[in-house]
């Protein structure tokens, strides 16, 4: 078994990643928002030019898959139309925002966003790692603290606005009017401090080995976050999960008739203005479907790392999964559907090999060797005995 390949950046429109199912095309919707006819262009989009299936990241971001390299071009021109791709590779991936799904037009989470948007954009941005983001989450307590991010514009804990460092208790007071360009000095902190050697790096590992952010960042306390919601009626409309954070085109197509979509970084989109979830496939309104507690990559053949298919067996396991567990099936040891450590753990290891994790990462040693498919599926007791 070869070690998976780390790529240190992620796919965008106009740099898209090879799979194994054609090439993934990443689209980061302005303001994570589809209106409604961007989202039938989309699904129309994914038809045309891709096998059908979107995916929903957890940066809020869609993904097409099954794009034809000889079809790029022509879809770049389609998402051009419907104002869904930037103008450069640079300004795309500079443009890496996360903001709360819970955001109304004119309050601080909006302009502050807007704001950053500008800035980002601009040719004297910083020029930062790929994977480095910032979180615009300034609702009355943070949504979006368990979501990866290397900067976050939040509430602090006196109801003041901060800016912060990822991994870090305590930020810089800022307003609505300068929350972009303190998000952009700590930023350039970040590289002039040795940040990003080589190009790659994140916050949290940069102060993990020491570096400590100018005083100001030392101003106000961070707030106590709020737990993710669960799906079904919420600020704005309703929130409704994808299994395992994949849709067909057809389902997007559907829920465009509803209304606006807001993209979530929590394998769910926020139907503006629905009271009720529509009952689509794979579309889960209920907040005790076992689904929600399993995370599942593409697996193969759609990921070329991946050693296993994943979610053929999430979806079996997943009615025996006890209530309140957790679980992780990974294709390989990069464990990119959830990179942190997860209570239970399923890493491929060959087409019909799984290792077995107890309370760590999908790269950590094993607490079970080689279970197939067969004997996870008739026995799957042997998730929580902590026999050998």
């Amino acid at each position: 078994m070869s070690d998976p390949v780390i790529q240190g950046w992620c796919p965008g429109a106009l740099r898209p990643m090879a799979s194994g199912d054609g090439l993934v095309v990443r689209i980061r919707a302005p303001h994570s928002r589809l209106t409604p006819e961007q989202a039938r262009g989309l699904a129309y989009l994914a038809g045309r030019y891709g096998n059908g299936l979107i995916d929903l990241s957890a940066r809020a971001n869609l993904q097409l898959r099954g794009i034809g390299p000889a079809s790029h071009a022509a879809l770049i021109d389609g998402l051009r139309s419907l104002g869904l791709v930037d103008g450069s590779i640079a300004v795309e991936t500079r443009r890496n925002i996360l903001l709360t799904p819970f955001w109304t037009p004119g309050d601080a989470n909006d302009r502050i966003a807007r704001t950053l948007t500008a800035t980002l954009m601009q040719e004297a941005a910083p020029d930062l790692p790929g994977k480095f983001g910032f979180a615009v989450d300034c609702g009355p307590a943070p949504v979006l603290t368990e979501t990866p991010a290397d900067i976050r514009l939040e509430r602090g804990a006196d109801g003041g606005l901060i800016c912060r460092a990822d991994h870090a208790t305590h930020g810089a007071r800022v307003t609505i009017a300068t929350a972009a360009s303190t998000a952009s000095s700590l930023a350039r902190w970040f590289l002039d401090s040795g940040g990003a050697p080589e190009g790659r790096g994140r916050m949290a590992r940069h102060l993990g080995r020491g570096a400590v952010p100018p005083g100001r960042f030392g101003e106000a306390a961070m707030s106590p976050a709020q737990t993710v919601p669960d799906p079904g009626p919420c600020p704005g409309g309703v929130l409704v999960a994808l299994e395992f954070g994949q849709m067909r085109a057809e389902t997007l197509t559907s829920l465009a008739d509803l209304g606006p979509l807001r993209l979530t970084p929590w394998r769910m989109l926020l139907i503006e203005g629905a009271g009720i979830a529509p009952a689509l496939p794979r579309l889960i309104a209920d907040p005790e479907d076992p689904r929600l507690r399993i995370s599942a990559c593409t697996g193969a053949p759609g990921c070329p790392q991946a050693l296993a298919a994943t979610r053929t067996l999430a979806r079996v396991l997943a009615p025996h999964l006890p209530a309140h567990q957790r679980l992780h099936i990974s294709g390989c040891a990069k464990g990119c559907a959830h990179p942190g450590p997860a209570p239970l753990t399923l890493v491929a290891t060959g087409p019909d090999r799984f290792d077995l994790t107890r309370q760590g990462r999908a790269s950590d040693p094993p607490a079970r060797r080689t279970l197939s498919h067969e004997t996870l599926t008739s026995h799957p007791d042997l998730l929580t005995d902590e026999g050998p």
